[in-house]
Formats: structure tokens, sequence, C-alpha cells
């Protein structure tokens, strides 16, 4: 199948209705719903989503109008409001989500050990410890293990385990699991001790794609609509954090602004719309304020679906 024609199926996916024994998920950190796509599509049934931003749950209402959704700081969630809210008592969740927020961390940010943004994690271990799910998925940036960062991911490690998990941590590249994009990122996976499985993750499942795979090029008076003469200065940053080579995946998607693309002479920025599909949203997925800083945050669709999918063969069928 074509890039677009495996959007769509997994959107088919996404829309198909749950049974009463799908697989559970709860959405910690849970943004616009990129995270929460990708474990509809692998077949999971969605019960609760836990998101502070106003503009995040927005979109995510848009387009996930029967999962409750927790608006408020996940530290005044408790653990027992939350198991109300799921529907569920201690023990029965199958999988917790979480992507803590990722500034402290980030290697494109200042990286400083007290940023409040790093300690968010213990919310997450503080939930995990009580509702006590058969797994748990946390996701985070590659600058978790790197340089000074290192000890708070030892300490975050440390943490997760004392909650009576099994816990693996590897590197994966959203590339090389559908997406179109070059997004590296830190995913930990944990087991539940008592059901005597080790944590693994999913191997590589596709080759990467460049982005002439996936954008449609119309030409218009022999240059391409919206794009412009490429400068000499330009050509020499083709390989940095924001131009790219159609030839090639797209760097990883920022908040703040599309990357440029070049081609032969010619350059310009992406648009909203397809660094959405770069980002592995289809099409009908609907956005609401702030679009672009939505995309940059969202853990893409496709890239969680073959870790919700890796998951749901290792710990809960």
């Amino acid at each position: 199948m074509t890039y677009l024609e495996v959007l769509d199926s997994a959107w088919q996916d996404h829309l198909t209705p749950r049974a009463e024994d799908a697989p559970t998920v709860i959405s910690l950190f849970a943004g616009c719903g990129g995270s929460s796509l990708g474990y509809s599509m692998a077949g999971y049934r969605e019960l609760l989503a836990v998101e502070w931003d106003a503009n995040a749950v927005e979109t995510f209402r848009l387009n996930f109008p029967g999962v409750p959704v927790h608006h408020d700081d996940i530290a005044t969630l408790d653990v027992e409001r939350c198991l109300s809210l799921a529907g569920i008592a201690p023990g029965e969740l199958d999988v917790l989500d979480g992507s803590p927020p990722c500034q402290g961390f980030s290697t494109a940010g200042k990286r400083e050990m007290g940023d409040d943004r790093n300690q968010l994690f213990h919310e997450f271990a503080r939930l995990l410890a009580g509702l006590r799910p058969r797994a748990f998925v946390m996701e985070n940036v590659s600058g978790m293990v790197k340089g000074k960062m290192r000890l708070v991911f030892v300490e975050i490690l440390r943490e997760l385990k004392s909650c009576g998990y099994r816990v693996s941590a590897r590197l994966l590249n959203a590339m090389y699991f559908g997406v179109p994009q070059s997004r590296q990122r830190l995913i930990l996976i944990g087991v539940r001790e008592d059901l005597e499985r080790e944590p693994s993750h999913p191997g590589p499942s596709t080759r990467p794609m460049g982005m002439r795979e996936v954008i449609e090029l119309r030409h218009e008076s022999g240059l391409r609509r919206g794009w412009g003469a490429v400068s000499d200065d330009v050509r020499n940053k083709q390989f940095n954090n924001r131009y790219r080579s159609l030839d090639l995946p797209c760097v990883t998607l920022e908040k703040t602004r599309p990357p440029i693309i070049l081609s032969g002479t010619i350059e310009r920025e992406l648009t909203l719309e397809e660094c959405a599909r770069i980002g592995s949203f289809p099409s009908p997925f609907a956005w609401g304020p702030r679009a672009y800083q939505r995309i940059g945050n969202s853990v893409p669709p496709l890239f969680m679906r073959a870790i919700a999918q890796h998951v749901r063969s290792l710990a809960v069928e």
C-alpha cells in the first residue's frame, strides 16, 4: 500500500467499534491525542485521558468525543478519582501510557537539571503504583539518556521498578515504524512483576521513507506553488534541523515552525496538512488551536500503534 493508503486503513481501524473485552488504556499527558490515536488504531479502548493544556484538550475532544478527559494538573488527580473516572479497580487496567513534558531534557532546549518539568515523571509513577496496570509505556526525548540528564533517567528507572515492574528502555526512531519523519525517542516499557514476563521493544518494521513518497508536488508555471529560489547559504544548511531534501525522511517536526524542504534550486515550508501527514495523522483528524504546536508535541500515531501492538502481544493477550 502507499503511505496514504496505510493512513486511511489505520483510520478505519480507529473508527471500528470496540468490544467490551478490548484491551484498555489510560493516557497521561495526553496532549491532542497522538498516542491515543495509535492505541485506538491498535484496537485498544481508552478509558481516560489526562491533560492540562486547554488547546490540546480542545483538539483531543474533537477527535475522541467518547473518551472522558481530566482537564487539570495531573497532580490534582488522586488514584481513587482516576479509578472512578475510568470505571475500574486496581489491577484491571491493561496499559498506562504517558509522555511527561520533555522540554527540560530536550537537546533542543537549555537542558537545565532544575527544570520543574523534569520531575513530572513522579506523577506518572504515583498513578502507576496505585492503578497497577498489567503494563506501562512511557515516551520521552532521547536527551533523557544523554550527558548530565542521564542522572535523572537513572532515577526514573529506579522509581518505576520500585512500583513493582520489570522495565526495559530503548531508543527507537519513528522512521522505522512507518512514519516519514526522523524522530528518535526513548521508549520505556514495563510489565508487572507478577506476570513473570520480560519487557521488550518492537523491532523495525519499515524502511525510512523520503518525503517525495508522501508529499504531492504540483507544478505551476514551471515552479511548485509556494516555492522560492534557494540561496547558497540555505543550500549549505539542508541537513540541519530545519532544511531537508525531498529524498530523505523529514526532520523532527518542531512545535513552533514547519520544516523547509528543498528540491533542486527551489524551497518552501511544509503546509499544515503536510506536517500532519508527516506526523502520521490521517486527513480526517480535526485540528483546533495551535495545530503546529500540537503536531510537534505529539507522538506519531503510527509509531505508537506499533508499540501498542507489541505491548498487547507481550503483556495483555
